[in-house]
């Protein structure tokens, strides 16, 4: 019997595939736990439908990705950090910091989880940061640091 998983079953399929197994194991498990249903032409049919469906939100999820990319590359995020004698800093400038003042100076919501910073930064002056916005797309973000 062909069945159509609707949810990730280990060791026979992911979610949305169609698998053939022997029809007590189909009667006895995977229908009445609500893990498949039978390959018909229907639920064949619904299944391309699904994925037709979540294909056109992930396209649409790209390009917005990418028209968040090209707004986030044009503009240049200020910050200060306090500064002694000599230019020695005092803390450091971090994703959540840099983040809020995206929101503050341009009205952009940014998780800051996006923001790739490696290290967080110590010194003054201009530095680029990485911005993962979806797995295909990453922005390159300018940010300047003022020492007061």
């Amino acid at each position: 019997m062909e069945v159509i998983l609707i949810q990730d079953v280990k060791s026979l399929g992911k979610k949305g595939e169609i698998v053939k197994v022997n029809d007590g194991y189909a009667r006895n498990f995977i229908l009445p736990k609500k893990l498949g249903l039978e390959a018909t032409k229907q639920n064949l049919n619904d299944l391309k439908l699904q994925k037709a469906a979540e294909e056109k939100k992930q396209k649409e999820l790209l390009d917005e990705a990418k028209e968040q990319a090209k707004k986030l590359e044009e503009i240049t995020v200020k910050l200060s950090i306090k500064a002694g004698e000599g230019g020695k800093t005092f803390g450091s400038v971090s994703t959540k910091e840099i983040a809020s003042a995206v929101k503050e100076q341009y009205g952009f919501d940014l998780d800051k989880k996006k923001l790739q910073l490696s290290d967080p930064i110590k010194n003054a002056g201009s530095y680029t940061v990485p911005v993962k916005l979806h797995p295909q797309v990453t922005a390159e973000m300018k940010v300047k640091v003022e020492a007061v």
